[in-house]
């Protein structure tokens, strides 16, 4: 059992990268948030003030790590480190174009499909609170989630778009984007699920 699935949770991809805006691969690649990634992440920590996030588990890589670190110094909620979110190390393609990207393929030096999402759901069973939480990591992190949880198309998440993700009243798993025009409530205050 995944303690995590009994709450609803944030999901937050990191701010804009160097590889990002090149639209290259970067999976294990420690590649920085740009000034346009740090502005992302300062807007999200507004965005998600006051929502009752009572924790944020991160990746260590640094574009998620800066990012969980400039919420956590906007809502003081402790932070937690946990290496098993972090990207899929696509080996020797690291660097290459995003658009030569195989999923279901195991580049030479890299983590197969299979491998990844072993590792990701265990790093979520790792996640112990306190809820409601913050995860704050990669695409492939999302795109995982998505695949665990929701039988919808995945769509690649932006920059530093915060992701509710909330059982509905019939039991699934629904999401929503949080943007300034959004308004919501928070987590830890909503009456019925949505």
């Amino acid at each position: 059992m995944i303690p995590l699935l009994q709450h609803p949770f944030w999901f937050l991809r990191h701010g804009e990268t160097v590889a990002n805006a090149a639209d290259v691969i970067a999976g294990s690649t420690d590649s920085p948030l740009t000034a346009q990634g740090q502005q992302q992440a300062d807007q999200a920590a507004l965005l998600l003030a006051g929502m009752g996030i009572a924790s944020v588990w991160a990746s260590p890589l640094s574009r998620a790590r800066v990012t969980a670190e400039t919420v956590v110094a906007r809502i003081g909620a402790p932070l937690t480190l946990l290496p098993g979110l972090a990207e899929r190390d696509w080996g020797v393609w690291e660097g290459r174009p995003r658009s030569t990207l195989d999923r279901d393929a195991t580049p030479p030096g890299g983590e197969s499909a299979g491998l990844f999402r072993a590792r990701i759901r265990a790093a979520l069973a790792e996640i112990s609170g306190p809820f409601p939480v913050l995860i704050v990591a990669h695409s492939g992190t999302a795109r995982e989630l998505h695949a665990l949880l929701s039988g919808q198309s995945f769509r690649r998440p932006g920059n530093a778009v915060p992701i509710r993700w909330q059982r509905g009243a019939d039991g699934h798993w629904a999401f929503v984007e949080l943007s300034p025009a959004c308004q919501t409530e928070p987590l830890g205050n909503a009456a019925k699920p949505q």
